[in-house]
């Protein structure tokens, strides 16, 4: 095993009804979990999405409704897949842009407390794009030595990227083995993101920016001030329930120091006002 590990590391792979973060659902998750001694633990668990399954996705990963109608619901599900990825970091093929966005809806929609943004995200594509540019199939090819047979079921995936990213580290002298590494490096564009969809960033000075659009670079508080309906076109429009809620927590630290320094300053005015009485 070539990456160094402190914690257990999730490599997850998802299967839904489509590609939008907001509308879609997931129909099949798998996990594969490396421990820090290089053991392997494999999750996998189809889900009754509860819409309807395009004919043509079904057609893609070859889940079809009938092989779903008795499956557990995410939320039904949810104990058991919490516990498993329990202090877990993760890491993923194309992740950042697509799996780790739906898998954080779902688990907001099905009411989880479970956090995702305090761990490390090493999307694998990125890294593969930053050095080769091919898809997860010739990846396999190119690091492995080996053709990748079941593309598009779920756990067949998530194997074939954990061997895949084993394999970069291995074969590239300038990818350090430690998670906070390839988590930085594995960014798309050297975006640091404020929500996994990347709607909202975080700039050179802190600053949680808007990442798209015309706003793209300003400040929320700038936005804010200058175009304050902006916000509240976010909250109502078709955009995912953790950039919501990200953009929110923003917002609310905005107001909340805002109010702080409204105290202050009164608390200034009125030392002045003690201090010209004194005199």
């Amino acid at each position: 095993m070539n990456i160094s590990l402190t914690k257990s590391l999730a490599i997850f792979d998802i299967e839904a009804t489509g590609l939008s973060v907001t509308h879609d659902r997931i129909v099949e998750l798998a996990v594969v979990k490396i421990a820090p001694d290089g053991t392997q633990k494999n999750y996998l668990q189809r889900f009754n999405p509860e819409i309807p399954i395009p004919k043509i996705v079904s057609e893609i990963h070859g889940i079809y409704e009938e092989d779903i109608k008795d499956a557990p619901t995410l939320k039904e599900a949810l104990p058991e897949l919490e516990a498993f990825l329990k202090d877990c970091d993760f890491a993923g093929y194309n992740s950042n842009k697509f799996d780790l966005p739906m898998l954080a809806e779902e688990l907001l929609r099905a009411g989880s407390s479970f956090d995702l943004s305090g761990k490390k995200h090493i999307d694998v594509q990125n890294i593969f794009h930053k050095m080769e540019q091919r898809t997860l199939v010739a990846a396999y090819k190119f690091y492995c030595q080996k053709d990748l047979k079941n593309a598009h079921s779920a756990l067949a995936d998530a194997q074939a990227t954990w061997e895949v990213l084993d394999a970069q580290i291995k074969h590239y002298d300038e990818l350090k083995e430690d998670v906070d590494f390839l988590d930085e490096f594995s960014r798309h564009g050297n975006v640091k993101r404020a929500d996994f969809a990347g709607r909202l960033a975080i700039n050179e000075n802190g600053d949680v920016v808007y990442n798209f659009g015309k706003q793209k670079d300003k400040t929320v508080k700038e936005v804010m001030i200058n175009e304050p309906g902006y916000y509240g076109w976010m909250m109502s429009a078709d955009f995912p329930l953790y950039t919501k809620q990200c953009l929110k927590a923003e917002m609310d630290r905005i107001k909340a120091e805002s109010s702080q320094n409204e105290v202050k300053g009164f608390d200034n005015k009125l030392d002045a006002l003690k201090n010209k009485f004194k005199k």
